[in-house]
């Protein structure tokens, strides 16, 4: 267990907008970031160029097209679709990571097959997020890295223009993108890769399932039937033009506002299928009384309407970690006791979500707890006051679904929601009316 985390004061709280009654609206959402993400750096490491359709803008995807084009791609972000062109991989260049994890992770790998070095280096917090398990990695395959033992930026990638590639063992207990960030590169080493993990269950694995798609979807050979095992055949990227799904997990706010004022939210064009972690919002909502349907439109959520308000859950989030912040929202607001457990490794993200939630909530007067893994609610009223998000993104998601519920909620810094959402405060303040 950990103290809060230290967060600097911002200017300017945003007061988040209070319903006051039930919200019925239809939203459509922005494109996932972890697709988007891992469609642009597939096409660069492409056989030719393609186009990644409905592409996410947003910061963290910005800065994976820049990284890609500091290392010799050319990717044209003008318009919705973006047109990925592979070029040499050169080095003698550097990559500014922010705070997005899909960067410091999935491009090192990447940065290996360049001619040269490049260093990696990003926003201050970016300093603190584990990244050694990627470095050890990619050292078992032969790459040379320096980061004066940190396991953690900066370091530089010493690039010899290829990878000869093999089997590394690592454990990825603190993050799945670890495996993925050597897949995603497996195929244009030599040997191509096999990652083996070794160590405490791996979490969040939807996304290693959306790494595997992806990578079969671009003609690549992948053998998972081992578990704790992946074997990427090496070979051609095909060129594959993709678009983009919308991203569930920014959902989650959007849905929690059906649940919280007893309205009625529909997000347009939720797919059949996906290997999105934010699908499972259905069944949790489903679990605290919320109605769950599919309409023409996409999915619609309706919330329970008093006095039987939202029921309480015990719920292990350790595959969909990422949605832990709204979860604990709606947690704090629920009639019923509830858990959350399983999330030890969102610790390691953008903040320590558990201390930081913990916090935030408790100011506000929630009865939670913080346990080694996970969060524990019991029912209390809460109050209005100043909710700090510790620049993550899912810190300002979590805010506003409770500031819809209780009056006079200041987010602190909700500009950091453009992480994975462009103009999220406006879109969210235009569902009130």
């Amino acid at each position: 267990m950990s103290h809060s985390p230290a967060a600097a004061p911002v200017a300017d709280p945003w007061p988040a907008p209070y319903a006051g009654g039930p919200v019925h609206a239809e939203v459509s959402l922005p494109g996932s970031k972890s697709l988007t993400n891992r469609a642009l750096l597939l096409a660069a490491l492409s056989d030719g160029p393609s186009v990644v359709g409905r592409a996410l803008r947003s910061r963290d995807t910005l800065l994976m097209a820049q990284a890609l084009t500091a290392l010799g791609a050319d990717v044209d972000t003008a318009g919705a679709d973006w047109t990925v062109t592979p070029g040499p991989w050169r080095g003698g260049t550097h990559v500014d990571c922010g705070l997005a994890g899909t960067v410091m992770r999935f491009v090192p790998p990447v940065a290996a097959l360049a001619d040269g070095p490049v260093t990696f280096d990003g926003d201050p917090h970016a300093r603190t997020r584990p990244m050694g398990e990627v470095l050890a990695g990619l050292r078992g395959l032969g790459v040379r890295i320096d980061d004066d033992g940190r396991g953690r930026l900066p370091f530089t990638v010493h690039g010899t223009g290829a990878v000869r590639g093999g089997t590394t063992v690592i454990d990825a207990s603190a993050s799945s993108q670890f495996i993925s960030a050597l897949l995603l590169a497996g195929p244009a080493y030599d040997d191509g890769v096999e990652v083996r993990h070794e160590g405490p269950p791996v979490p969040s694995l939807p996304h290693l399932a959306m790494t595997v798609a992806s990578l079969r979807e671009h003609g690549v050979q992948v053998d998972d039937s081992v578990p704790d095992r992946w074997r990427v055949h090496p070979g051609p990227v095909r060129a594959t033009d993709v678009a983009v799904e919308p991203d569930l997990s920014n959902a989650g706010p959007f849905l929690a506002l059906a649940a919280v004022t007893g309205g009625s939210v529909t997000v347009r064009d939720w797919p059949a299928t996906t290997t999105q972690a934010g699908d499972v919002l259905r069944e949790i909502l489903a679990a605290m009384g919320c109605t769950v349907e599919r309409v023409p439109a996409g999915l619609q959520v309706t919330g329970p309407t008093a006095p039987a308000g939202l029921r309480g859950v015990d719920l292990d989030l350790h595959d969909v970690g990422e949605l832990t912040p709204v979860v604990a929202a709606l947690c704090a607001l629920a009639e019923g006791p509830s858990v959350i457990r399983g999330v030890a490794h969102v610790r390691g993200h953008e903040t320590d979500r558990l201390a930081a939630l913990a916090t935030e909530l408790g100011r506000l007067g929630a009865d939670v707890t913080e346990t080694e893994d996970g969060l524990r609610f019991s029912p209390a009223p809460l109050r209005g006051g100043t909710f700090r998000t510790y620049a993550d993104h899912r810190m300002a998601h979590a805010a506003v679904v409770v500031a819809a519920a209780v009056p006079e909620v200041l987010v602190e810094d909700v500009a950091t929601t453009a992480k994975t959402f462009p103009d999220f405060p406006g879109a969210w303040a235009g569902l009130f009316g």
